[in-house]
């Protein structure tokens, strides 16, 4: 019966073509743009660690005051004083801090010009923390980040350019003018948002290609690559000493914490570290820290951009305008009908067979619908960048759970636009069909 139905449906459509491609375009267009904005959003709204994010944590510390405060929150990263701090106290079993960088590498090859290679200066326990696949190798030890030594963590991308992909654990690159042992390769790692540094804006910055110890940055004087906040001066000292070890904030803490309880301690651990501050005079003002997860990060860094969500708005109100009208070509088309409906429900169907034939028929202008959404998402990925900025445009990007969601889309709502005008076919009176013909 469901095939007997789909052959009515087609014959029906193929009697009025241009009405059948009217349809068809308005669901098109409308679940292709629906789909864009969705890809794009679907992008920047993601859980970059679902596995992990609500175990890792980012400690804020108000360093600087309620008067330099924005609506009572504090700094969003830490100064060196209190990251160290931090990361001496050792109150959660796993921590790190990290900031920006950018170093210039210097090429083995004397023909080949230096170029400039962007990462973090962190501790060992940023790759296990965070999860990061290695190629090659893995992170460096506790040792390392104690001792200072000259080790580096580099991306697959940038093992391509050096070494042609080759594994090249223990062999050394020179950056600024210091030479780096190489102790790991790691995979394509670059989640988006970038979560761990949206302190410095790189929530979508190119993907990562060094890392090296934080300790050994501080000795080395490598600067920030990120950004600098200092409060009510505005600029950062002259000095590279006095801005280590001044009020400066521009260093991203993160600690895992793997149970309420052990949430609860370290919530207690701040307000003792800033009461102690308080004490030695540092701090005149009452403790007023933060310690939120990756979701309450990430909203309270208003990590999906407005236009994204302005966008979705816009194409799910464009897709309901194409709905209605089409209900409306849908209704037109069943109700000139109806002489036909008459002689049916005469000749012994049932309301339910009207409806089965009908929603058959719709479902079909559906799939048709969705087929076309499909291709004219995959040209509307192309001009995402003429609505979104370019680092942001870039993530979206048609796969194949989008195609089933576009095609998905597509048929239900069409189905459900018919739904209206098939409940008025099937009310078509037989006699009355019958005696005006």
């Amino acid at each position: 019966m469901f095939v007997h139905n789909l052959r009515l449906g087609a014959a029906s459509l193929r009697r009025n073509v241009l009405l059948t491609a009217l349809m068809i375009m308005s669901i098109g267009f409308g679940v292709a743009a629906s789909m864009v904005t969705f890809a794009v959003f679907r992008a920047v709204s993601g859980d970059p660690i679902p596995q992990k994010s609500a175990q890792l944590f980012v400690p804020q510390i108000d360093n600087r005051g309620p008067q330099y405060n924005r609506n009572g929150e504090p700094p969003e990263a830490l100064n060196y004083t209190d990251a160290v701090a931090l990361m001496r106290a050792h109150k959660a079993p796993h921590q790190t801090v990290l900031y920006a960088i950018g170093l210039s590498v210097m090429p083995a090859d004397e023909h080949r010009m230096p170029f400039k290679a962007q990462g973090y200066a962190t501790y060992n326990d940023f790759f296990s923390m965070f999860e990061v696949p290695f190629q090659y190798g893995g992170s460096w030890g506790g040792a390392e980040d104690e001792s200072r030594s000259s080790v580096v963590v580099i991306s697959r991308s940038l093992n391509q350019k050096l070494f042609a992909g080759a594994n090249s654990v223990g062999r050394e690159i020179t950056m600024d003018d210091h030479a780096y042992r190489i102790v790991g390769v790691t995979e394509d790692w670059d989640p988006k948002p970038r979560f761990y540094d949206m302190f410095s804006g790189n929530a979508y910055a190119n993907a990562v290609e060094i890392y090296i110890p934080f300790t050994l940055a501080i000795d080395q004087k490598v600067d920030t690559y990120g950004n600098n906040n200092c409060g009510s001066d505005g600029k950062r000292g002259d000095a590279h000493d006095g801005w280590v070890r001044g009020e400066c904030v521009w260093i991203s803490p993160w600690v895992e914490l793997d149970s309420a309880a052990q949430v609860q301690a370290y919530r207690q651990f701040l307000d003792g570290y800033a009461k102690e501050q308080q004490s030695a005079g540092r701090f005149n003002w009452a403790p007023n820290n933060r310690l939120r997860n990756v979701h309450e990060w990430l909203d309270y860094e208003g990590a999906v951009p407005p236009e994204s969500r302005i966008s979705l708005t816009l194409a799910l109100g464009f897709l309901v305008i194409c709905l209605v009208n089409t209900i409306g070509l849908l209704l037109a088309k069943f109700m000139r009908r109806a002489p036909e409906i008459g002689v049916r429900r005469a000749l012994g169907a049932s309301r339910a067979d009207i409806y089965r034939q009908f929603l058959a028929e719709a479902s079909m202008v559906g799939v048709a619908g969705g087929l076309l959404g499909v291709v004219l998402t995959a040209i509307g990925m192309l001009g995402v960048g003429l609505v979104f900025e370019p680092h942001i445009a870039r993530l979206a990007h048609l796969d194949v759970p989008l195609v089933l969601l576009a095609l998905l889309l597509a048929i239900v709502a069409t189905v459900l636009a018919a739904f209206y005008p098939t409940w008025r076919a099937a009310q078509v009176q037989p006699a009355w069909q019958l005696k005006s013909n």
